[in-house]
């Protein structure tokens, strides 16, 4: 298998992305942050979306090239959205995984043309130092009181404020990055993404990674995750209307469950939003979890 890696150009930037499957319908699928550019990756992704490519014809984005210095969620919401348009994307079902579900709202908000539906993995409408909990009234392990339906097992943890953030976390791995030390990114990266039992199976590959990293990889990386500072679209939620699925995990070390809760309760003009959380597969439940992509396919047909 080889996926042949394309470039979209606009009149003003140039984004690569790479599709696959052939199916009737278009899903498009926004990345999260990484190290190296996901487009390295693109067999594997290929191979992990499989069940996908007859019902439908996949596209994965990546960030612009030619980063400019300061390049915000926002920023990159506009480009993708533009790079879609381009491409002649409408209508389309949109997944969004960590900073890519980031991405997501802030595109789906703006271009809601442009969106059908949409799903959310591990990801928030905010990043704070903390995530409040001021509007869980409820038990814990109760419905949040919406029009909406939530699925699946699920708890806010008690000491939910207490929680790893997004903002500690990328501030420390811009931290790394600025070091120079891509093995020891890639050790706390995998570290704060995974279960612990995953991470200790695969910790000396992660590391090894770090030996494939250039200075050129590290400054992309520095400049996508300080985008993330910032970002808030929660006060906007209520203009997305489409169905919406939101996956997040009990055990995330990276976005506090209890963003999930605070997503739901936000998106109250969505047509179907539903909200269900994974135990014990950590941030990447994307990558982790064995049901993640048939959940996103039963739920996009």
């Amino acid at each position: 298998m080889h996926t042949t890696i394309k470039t979209v150009k606009t009149s003003e930037f140039e984004m690569d992305y790479f599709h696959f499957g052939n199916g009737p319908r278009t899903a498009v699928i926004l990345p999260g942050i990484s190290v190296k550019s996901v487009m390295d990756s693109a067999d594997a992704v290929v191979k992990q979306y499989a069940i996908w490519e007859e019902e439908f014809t996949t596209y994965l984005f990546d960030r612009r090239k030619d980063l400019p210095d300061h390049y915000t969620i926002a920023d990159m919401a506009r480009d993708t959205a533009a790079a879609m348009r381009e491409l002649g994307l409408s209508n389309v079902c949109l997944f969004g995984a960590s900073q890519g579900g980031m991405i997501a709202l802030a595109l789906t908000i703006d271009n809601p043309d442009l969106v059908g539906k949409l799903a959310l993995g591990s990801t928030t409408a905010r990043v704070t130092s903390a995530p409040t909990s001021e509007n869980h009234d409820e038990t814990p392990g109760s419905l949040p009181a919406d029009n909406t339906d939530t699925i699946g097992y699920f708890d806010v943890p008690e000491n939910s404020d207490e929680t790893s953030d997004a903002a500690g976390s990328i501030s420390s791995w811009v931290d790394l990055a600025r070091s120079g030390d891509a093995r020891a990114l890639y050790r706390e990266f995998g570290k704060r993404i995974y279960p612990q039992a995953l991470f200790e199976q695969y910790k000396d590959v992660l590391e090894g990674l770090g030996n494939f990293v250039t200075k050129e990889d590290l400054d992309r990386f520095i400049t996508i995750a300080e985008g993330t500072d910032g970002f808030d679209v929660s006060a906007s939620l209520v203009k997305i209307t489409c169905p919406v699925l939101i996956l997040g995990s009990n055990d995330d070390e990276v976005i506090p469950p209890a963003c999930s809760f605070e997503l739901k309760e936000g998106l109250t003009s969505s047509s179907d939003c539903k909200l269900y959380m994974y135990d014990g597969c950590g941030h990447a439940a994307f990558d982790t979890a064995p049901d993640y992509q048939k959940r996103l396919l039963d739920f996009f047909r």
